[in-house]
Order: C-alpha cells, then structure tokens, then sequence
C-alpha cells in the first residue's frame, strides 16, 4: 500500500531525511525506567529494496529497535524515518505502510488461515474483492494454498509463521519487519521459510529482519549490522565483515597452560598472521590452510603444552561478533 506523497507529512528542510533511504534513523535512543539503555544512539539507513539484517544477541536492542520503528515503542531521543515518513510525527502514515511480524503469535485461532489473511486486508482498508484476491495470492506466496481453510491450530509452527508473515503482506506494505521469525522452528520448517524470504526480495521488498543466527544473517541479508547493548558495532554485506578479520583460515586451539611463550610460538609459524585469545580458546588467524595445522600443532607441543583440541574453520560472522566483543554470539 502507497500514501500519496502529498500525504506522507514530510518533516520540515531541517530535518528532511535521505530521500534514498526507505529506513533511516538518527541518533534513536531508548532509555527504559531504571536506566537500562536499550538503543543508544542508533544511526541507520536501509535502501528500497535492500534485505538489511541486525545481527545479535538477546538484549542486544534489536527487537527495542524494531518496536521503535514500528511505532510500538516510544523512543527516549532521536529521529527516524520510514520512506520519508517522519515515525514520531505520524504514526498512523506510518502504520499503513508497513508489515510487522513480531516475536509472538498474534493469528485469531478461531480463523481459518484464509480468513486471518482476509480480515486482515479488510482492517487495512481493502474491499471484499480487494481482501478475497490478496488473501488467496499471499497464501500461495507461502506455500499454504492446500490449508487456506483449515483453523490456525491445525497448523504446524513453520506453517503458523509463514502465515503470520503472509498477514503482513497482505497490503503491499513498503517495508516488511520482521523480528526473530524463525526462533523455534524445525530445520526444515526455517529453510522453506527462508526460501519464501528470498523470493519476497528478489520481488523488490524492503525487509528489516533482526535474528541471532549466524546463518540466517549470511544467507539471507545483503547487508548486515552487528549489534551489542544497544549499539552497532560493525555493518557491511557479510562477506566485507568476514574480510574485516583479516584471515582466511582460523586455527582454535585449546591448550594448558596458555603462555606468552605458546603465543610467540605461534606467530612465528610460516603464514600465521596473528593470535588471539577466544572465549573457545586460543585462534590462531592465518592464511591458506594447507600444511598449516600440523606446524601449528609442532610449534604447540613444543612448548611444553597439553594440546586437548584443535579445529580449523573459515570466518564467520560470529567470528567477527567475538572479535568485537570477546564472547559469543549466543551467550
């Protein structure tokens, strides 16, 4: 759904947002009762079109950030804007424009999935025929065309979410939040829904997606934003973030005793870049990988050590998570 642009209430020259952003904030703060600050200071923008991810772990303000930008959370300082819409000015321009899926599950149950899509349309302003034809297109759009008449509860936790996404779509909304949408769904059920996502962008949707999965974040986002209490601590397309660690191969070994001796050991082997004490361990950061492990392993041993484990990856964004904060993603 499209507000005209006369009607998009467009905040004065002063503070008139980057008409090349869909999503854009400045500064957005929220300080809740008691001093926890939730976002602090947030400057963010999200082109049309783009797949943007917030990437952390609980309490990392992903979700505060979301409920501010869809207007469910009052925020303590700053601004932001959703397709030139200032969100603080006008909440209800805002509303009409957006799709939001929440954390919880909020499908009327006494509903068939065809009739939560339909109802729907029609609080958004869609006539009979207008509800009736979008809930059937946004059923086959997530694959639930053979359950548009069976009752919520008769459908599994993947199906129930897709259809919640569905909801959100069924007014052509301009941006599509989504906020953890597939905690707690089997494998299985996360990647036909991360197929359905894909699809929605490749179609041209603007989505906003915050999730502390790794994998999520790389398959799906063209963009990323790592975040921790409240602030962003690196963005960029995945593979810029796993370039940023300066390392093709990652060598974790877990080792007694760690000494300055073991360290300088292990960077004086051919092709080791640096080392870093991890939350898993020691990480050795190095080049290619090939004949690499073994030297490390001498260089270890010969120190003395009692070498329990060694593992060999490539960069992550939790790699990037843990070089930035010194723990893991999902503690």
């Amino acid at each position: 759904m499209t507000i005209p642009q006369a009607q998009r209430g467009r905040p004065g020259p002063a503070d008139l947002p980057d008409e090349r952003l869909t999503i854009e904030t400045r500064r957005l703060t929220k300080l809740y009762p008691g001093g926890t600050l939730a976002v602090d200071a947030l400057d963010l923008g999200v082109e049309k079109g783009e797949f943007f991810g917030l990437l952390g772990p609980n309490g990392a303000g992903k979700t505060t950030t979301i409920g501010m930008l869809t207007t469910r959370v009052v925020p303590t300082g700053g601004e932001m804007w959703i397709a030139g819409i200032n969100v603080r000015a006008h909440q209800q321009d805002v509303k009409r424009i957006i799709g939001v899926v929440t954390q919880f599950n909020t499908l009327d149950r006494r509903l068939t999935a065809w009739e939560n899509l339909y109802h729907h349309g029609r609080y958004f302003g869609l006539s009979r025929a207008e509800a009736r034809k979008e809930a059937t297109r946004v059923l086959e759009l997530v694959r639930l065309e053979e359950r548009g008449k069976s009752l919520v509860d008769a459908l599994s936790g993947g199906m129930q979410q897709r259809l919640l996404i569905g909801r959100a779509l069924v007014h052509r909304p301009e941006v599509l939040f989504l906020d953890e949408p597939t905690t707690g769904i089997d494998p299985q059920g996360r990647l036909a829904l991360w197929d359905i996502l894909l699809q929605l962008h490749a179609q041209g949707q603007t989505i906003l997606l915050t999730t502390h999965y790794m994998e999520e974040a790389e398959r799906l986002c063209q963009r990323v934003a790592i975040m921790d209490n409240g602030k962003i601590l690196a963005m960029g397309s995945p593979d810029e973030l796993k370039r940023s660690v300066g390392a093709e191969t990652i060598i974790t070994l877990r080792a007694e005793p760690v000494t300055p001796a073991l360290v300088a050991a292990l960077e004086n082997v051919s092709g080791v870049r640096s080392v870093e004490e991890g939350p898993r361990g020691l990480q050795v950061l190095a080049g290619a990988s090939r004949g690499l492990v073994p030297q490390v392993a001498e260089a270890a041993l010969a120190q003395d050590v009692q070498l329990i484990d060694i593992a060999v990856s490539t960069p992550t964004l939790e790699t990037v998570f843990m070089r930035l904060t010194g723990r893991e993603l999902r503690e």
